[in-house]
């Protein structure tokens, strides 16, 4: 069975990356867990082992007829269930996740990375925690300004993930790990902690409305970008209160001042 390059299919092929992905997840007997895409089923075969339940959302109806058959007796027990599905079209709340709770571990296509996290971190149906087989780069991205072995800018995407939760990468994936191997290596990204606590000073929407208003423009400073959208006498009494230089430029800034920063811009 050959992967699809339209469908981003890189297979992992390493039964210890596996098992350092089931272990991130520190996944128990109480465990709900979704797994997207499991190609194959070598990921599929270390969750059976631990979780209580996994579901499995694979788009490709070659892979779900030859996982229907390899698992046939854990589908048979209820401990498997397997969705032909695109998971873009999937809805947790469906499942009763909602209640129960649930965790996303998965191996996922690279090239829907971004949709993936903002489905499930903005949903009113947030797993507990996810852990994802991400390009290294982009979870990289990811952690921006926090500890890391190389000094990175914040972006959209690390300060939108972190409002939600708390990352952390757990390794790094080498591209001989999979096949076909891709062209970049991989690593495991854990988050933890996901919640809207951020949120209960501003609206999802108002807050995101600011971030990426403040990013537009990288040649701007974070000032002159937020002017768009504020009046500058009131930005400028916002950033002298907070402690912020006029200077600073929006990948400068680390989520607890785009916090404050926010609250006090819209403050009446």
């Amino acid at each position: 069975m050959r992967p699809k390059k339209s469908l981003g299919q890189n297979f992992l092929t390493s039964a210890q990356i596996a098992r350092d992905i089931v272990e991130a997840g520190d996944v128990t007997a109480d465990d709900i867990i979704l797994e997207i895409g499991p190609g194959k089923g070598i990921l599929t075969k270390d969750l059976l082992t631990f979780a209580g339940k996994v579901v499995a959302i694979e788009k490709d109806s070659e892979l779900v007829s030859y996982l229907n058959v390899k698992f046939s007796k854990e589908i048979s027990s209820g401990k498997l269930e397997i969705l032909e599905k695109d998971i873009l079209d999937f809805d947790p709340k469906i499942m009763g996740f909602y209640e129960l709770g649930y965790k996303v571990i998965a191996n996922i296509p690279y090239y829907i990375t971004g949709q993936i996290l903002r489905q499930f971190l903005e949903s009113d149906c947030q797993p507990i925690s996810m852990v994802l087989m991400l390009q290294k780069e982009v979870a990289e991205r990811i952690m921006g300004g926090k500890k890391t072995q190389k000094k990175r800018k914040e972006s959209i995407l690390s300060i939108s993930v972190q409002a939600y939760g708390n990352p952390q990468i757990i390794k790094t994936v080498k591209a001989g790990s999979f096949f076909p191997k891709p062209k970049v290596d991989s690593a495991i990204l854990l988050i933890e902690d996901i919640s809207k606590d951020f949120f209960s000073k501003f609206s999802e929407g108002d807050f995101f409305k600011t971030l990426k208003t403040g990013f537009k423009s990288k040649r701007k400073k974070l000032l002159g970008n937020l002017s768009a959208i504020f009046e500058r006498k009131h930005l400028g009494e916002v950033f002298q209160a907070l402690g912020i230089n006029e200077n600073t430029r929006a990948e400068d800034l680390p989520l607890y001042d785009w916090k404050q920063l926010v609250s006090n811009l819209l403050k009446n």
